[in-house]
């Protein structure tokens, strides 16, 4: 049984930082790029950032380009997003994703077939 659990989470003042885990188990995903994604209440699950099975390359939204940064371990099957310069509006439930297909790369939600339970990040003024 697939299954992704992030951790890292939690409570942050403006300008902090917060670094995100999300470990797989289950099967590897070392041919598979990982994605993060996050929503906050009220509005739609939104991409965040992408890196692709080597981890050679990385897409980011604009809302967090030069202030999020995602990596990988693939021996230990762990993604990771190294959030800094955080602000209010980051505040959200934190999702790590994984397509089934091999080497798809994406930012399309629709394309990601494993999905962690989440963690709150929570960033106040």
């Amino acid at each position: 049984q697939v299954q992704l659990v992030e951790s890292g989470g939690g409570l942050v003042q403006a300008g902090g930082s917060l670094r995100l885990s999300c470990v797989a188990s289950g099967r590897t995903f070392s041919n598979h790029a990982m994605g993060w994604f996050r929503q906050a209440p009220g509005k739609e699950r939104e991409f965040v950032a992408v890196i692709s099975w080597s981890g050679s390359s990385t897409s980011y939204a604009d809302s967090v380009k030069g202030r999020f940064t995602i990596s990988r371990d693939n021996p230990k099957n762990t993604v990771y997003l190294q959030m800094n310069s955080l602000k209010p509006e980051d505040t959200a439930v934190y999702y790590c994703a994984a397509p089934k297909r091999v080497y798809k790369y994406t930012s399309d939600p629709y394309e990601y077939d494993y999905w962690g339970q989440g963690t709150q990040v929570t960033v106040s003024s």
